[in-house]
């Protein structure tokens, strides 16, 4: 007799939510899609489609949506949380009492808790308890295109081997390869930090400084997130896979990322309101680079162009002084001793 496919619940009706829910329910399993707003919840339960988030792109029949928590978890096997990292908490607090007690909770949402600087995990540890598996899944991938079925590659981190693998065969599917792995916090350090450092080549190529320059960002932007990551002590390797490398090129060179967008418009002369209002959606890099700072700052670690992005976004220097003061740094050794030792 063939398993009963597990049920899912997904919390967060924006663009990358609905984007998992239809993967997962065209995989055959049993998918109820929890977000806020009635008016698209509506239109995704009864036209099969997101028309704020994901306009003219057919979701599947068998994807139900509704405005109400405990519904969407009702009998649930697996939850996944799909919201801005400022609303997770929030949303975890919600969901606590209505979790079925076999559930276990994975989340997509990338970035920090804002104000304490907290990983994801470590909040979700706090709110659900002892006893509940935890996910993160991430990497390199766009809500849009993921909705329209075209190839990506993903991966779960977490510190249940069991659990990673339940969610993993979830989401994994002919258009749709899902790794796994066992380190939950470089794998979120690398969730976060990619949107810092795509505003920083948005912003080089909004001033048309050339591919040299992109490239050059890049590779010393993952420079960055590899110091970062030995210090909390994330492993290397997360950060050269899609947790990592991946998402970094994703979001640095295409232009369907917000905040490489939101980098776009500073270089090109916008101001950062006109910037987000034009974008429409939660740009993550405007908080996330006070975080990441943070954690900088709490491990005594360098990050030119992390506190460069951080600077512009609080208006503290332009643009054109951010690049100044990064190409005016001394010259040095590309790796000192002691990065991967």
């Amino acid at each position: 007799m063939e398993a009963k496919a597990p049920s899912v619940a997904v919390l967060g009706a924006g663009s990358w939510g609905t984007a998992l829910a239809a993967l997962i329910a065209r995989h055959g399993h049993p998918t109820v899609l929890w977000g806020r707003d009635a008016a698209t919840i509506e239109a995704i339960d009864g036209r099969h489609e997101n028309p704020r988030y994901l306009p003219g792109i057919a979701l599947p029949d068998t994807l139900r949506a509704t405005t109400d928590l405990p519904t969407a978890l009702q009998g649930a096997d697996l939850v996944l949380v799909v919201v801005p990292s400022h609303a997770f908490a929030e949303t975890l607090h919600a969901l606590a009492p209505h979790r079925p007690a076999h559930a276990g909770v994975a989340w997509a949402t990338k970035g920090f808790e804002p104000g304490s600087g907290r990983f994801l995990h470590e909040v979700a540890g706090e709110v659900l308890g002892d006893g509940v598996p935890l996910a993160v899944v991430t990497g390199p991938s766009f809500a849009k295109e993921v909705a329209q079925g075209l190839p990506t590659a993903l991966t779960v981190h977490s510190d249940d081997d069991a659990f990673a693998q339940q969610v993993a065969e979830v989401l994994h599917g002919p258009a749709f390869r899902a790794y796994t792995g066992d380190d939950m916090l470089g794998a979120e350090l690398g969730g976060a930090m990619k949107n810092v450092l795509a505003v920083a080549t948005g912003v080089a190529d909004g001033m048309q400084l050339g591919l040299n320059a992109r490239a050059g960002l890049i590779t010393r932007g993952l420079n960055e997130m590899l110091r970062l990551n030995q210090a909390i002590g994330g492993k290397a390797e997360t950060l050269m896979g899609l947790a990592g490398l991946g998402d970094l090129v994703l979001t640095c060179t295409g232009d369907l990322s917000r905040n490489r967008r939101l980098g776009l418009a500073l270089g090109r002369g916008q101001s950062i309101a006109d910037a987000v209002r034009e974008i429409g959606q939660v740009v993550e890099s405007v908080q996330t680079a006070d975080e990441v700072m943070r954690q900088a700052d709490k491990h005594g670690i360098e990050l030119p162009i992390s506190s460069g992005v951080r600077d512009v976004l609080h208006g503290v220097t332009t643009p054109k002084e951010g690049l100044q003061r990064l190409l005016a740094r001394e010259q040095k050794p590309e790796y000192p001793t002691g990065l991967f030792e």
